[in-house]
């Protein structure tokens, strides 16, 4: 491997990375602060691709916007879905026993996917990179780095720190810090915890939402897309430690940097590196690397 394929890597694990850090994030907040395990957070990254695909053109026509509108749009839509699913659905699981959580959740899996077959079908459809973002920077005498996906990991990595600025200096932040760890002294002290798990899983669809939209133009949009990078994730949320947002990115960057080199030098065995790898940081941490927070 020389210097600007090892280069090109290193990219490509990051940016990676980071954008399952997103997807991983919201679960992870789901899971550890509200106690609910969600099955159908990966679709949420589904509809956010097929908004990549069907909104562009909407939003092009109606308001005359490009991909930012398109983005902007996609992210309103996406708080407003996770609004109104806390309230009709998750609200009730709280209190209810995980294989309750699971067969609910599993059940939006296969809601969204028939949603999802009905409004668009069962095709495979390209999203393209908007035309200041579809170029290439060269890396060596021969070898370039699409713009696109360096575009991919700055938008992740923003995202990324303004989540926990959020999370560790804002009021907000500490109100969700508090109701992971004790939900009922923090309702005693007047906070509308209810209020605050809707704020919560709304924000959670919505980082899964714009990972998908981002990730549209390199991955394409395709059916079943939104279960694959579930599995994924929860192997992410598992190694960083459930409930913990700097333990979600490190897992994250481990395993981008762990998939994207296997599938270099070791490609026969490519499938189960990640794998191996949570094993092995499970024998040596079983609860994973970073407590909630």
């Amino acid at each position: 491997m020389d210097l600007a394929t090892f280069f090109i890597q290193c990219l490509n694990s990051l940016q990676y990375g980071l954008l399952l850090f997103l997807v991983a994030s919201g679960l992870t907040l789901i899971f550890g602060i509200m106690g609910v395990i969600n099955l159908a957070h990966g679709s949420f990254y589904m509809i956010g691709a097929y908004m990549a695909y069907a909104l562009a053109p909407l939003v092009a026509s109606t308001f005359g916007g490009g991909f930012f509108a398109t983005l902007f749009v996609g992210m309103v839509l996406a708080v407003l879905l996770g609004y109104v699913l806390e309230w009709a659905f998750f609200s009730f699981l709280y209190e209810r026993e995980h294989l309750q959580q699971v067969l609910m959740t599993y059940g939006l899996i296969l809601v969204f996917e028939e949603l999802r077959s009905l409004i668009v079908g069962d095709d495979v459809y390209g999203v393209q990179a908007p035309p200041w973002l579809a170029g290439t920077i060269p890396l060596g005498d021969v070898m370039t780095y699409p713009v696109y996906r360096i575009f991919i990991s700055v938008a992740c990595l923003l995202l990324a720190i303004g989540m926990w600025l959020v999370f560790t200096r804002t009021r907000l932040g500490m109100m969700i810090r508090a109701g992971a760890t004790n939900r009922e002294m923090v309702q005693a002290l007047g906070v509308d915890i209810k209020f605050l798990y809707r704020v919560v899983f709304a924000a959670g669809v919505a980082i899964a939402v714009f990972a998908g939209m981002v990730a549209a133009p390199v991955s394409s949009v395709y059916p079943g897309m939104g279960n694959q990078v579930l599995i994924i994730c929860f192997v992410v949320v598992v190694i960083g430690g459930i409930g913990s947002i700097r333990g979600a990115l490190l897992a994250a960057l481990l395993i981008g940097i762990v998939d994207t080199f296997g599938k270099v030098v070791f490609p026969q065995a490519a499938g189960v590196l990640v794998y191996v790898l949570m094993a092995l940081i499970l024998l040596w941490k079983p609860d994973g690397l970073f407590r909630a927070g």
